[in-house]
């Protein structure tokens, strides 16, 4: 009985995006759009508030590696605008030009966040090593997906082969790994941001009030990952709604 229940709420929410999945698709679109907007201008706003202490975005940066017992990171400056991350191949954290030398509670958040994806590498944290396991895959899975998708659907409708429905239906779980990765992805995120939090607190890099900010900042950060996890998800949805619906087509 129970699967039966599965299958047919399955079914109803492939039957729902055939019709209404690009209704979904365009939502979550708009959503992470708002979330983009809404990170920047909260940068924007705490960027404005320079910390007591004085410290500078590197500085936070490498008293959150101290800390935590890492010693073989490098802190380096680099271009562009909130593009701060951390590259495991040369254990190296880099921060852009709003954060490296700025003294702002916004910039020392997200300074100590890219330090917390350090000390997750440091420690063998177990989401960050699936993650780190899936880029590749998932790289090559978002090439392939829509060309198999299209030429699996275009070779279905014109010459009503099953061959086409498999290539699609192979395309469709090629870009499943994209929805996989952006879900592993925010245990990553907000793991990182709670180990930020609890560094400044705990080293009393940022009094109370400016810890608000900073975490304000990070929160409005974790928005726009749940926003690209619900973006690939509809999409993948929608994928498969007119894979399957492709297939119902040919039957009859």
């Amino acid at each position: 009985m129970l699967p039966f229940i599965a299958a047919s709420a399955f079914d109803q929410l492939i039957f729902h995006f055939q019709y209404y999945g690009y209704f979904f698709v365009v939502l979550a679109t708009v959503f992470a759009m708002i979330a983009s907007a809404g990170v920047s201008s909260t940068f924007k706003r705490y960027s404005a508030f320079p910390t007591r202490r004085g410290l500078t975005g590197a500085a936070a940066a490498e008293r959150v590696l101290r800390q935590g017992g890492v010693t073989d990171v490098r802190i380096a400056r680099t271009t562009g605008r909130l593009t701060d991350h951390f590259n495991p191949k040369d254990r190296t954290v880099y921060l852009s030009d709003a954060v490296y030398d700025s003294t702002s509670c916004a910039a020392i958040g997200v300074a100590a966040h890219e330090a917390g994806h350090a000390l997750q590498h440091a420690e063998g944290y177990v989401p960050i090593r699936i993650r780190s396991a899936l880029v590749p895959v998932t790289n090559f899975g978002s090439r392939l997906a829509m060309p198999l998708i299209l030429i699996g659907l275009l070779l279905g409708f014109y010459a009503e082969s099953a061959v086409g429905f498999q290539l699609s239906m192979f395309g469709v779980i090629a870009f499943s790994l994209c929805v996989i990765f952006q879900l592993v992805t925010l245990p990553v995120e907000f793991n990182a941001s709670r180990r930020a939090v609890v560094a400044l607190e705990e080293g009393g890099l940022l009094d109370e009030e400016e810890l608000v900010g900073a975490k304000k900042t990070l929160r409005a950060a974790a928005m726009t990952y749940v926003a690209s996890l619900a973006v690939s998800l509809t999409q993948f949805l929608r994928l498969l709604a007119v894979v399957l619906g492709s297939r119902g087509r040919r039957r009859q």
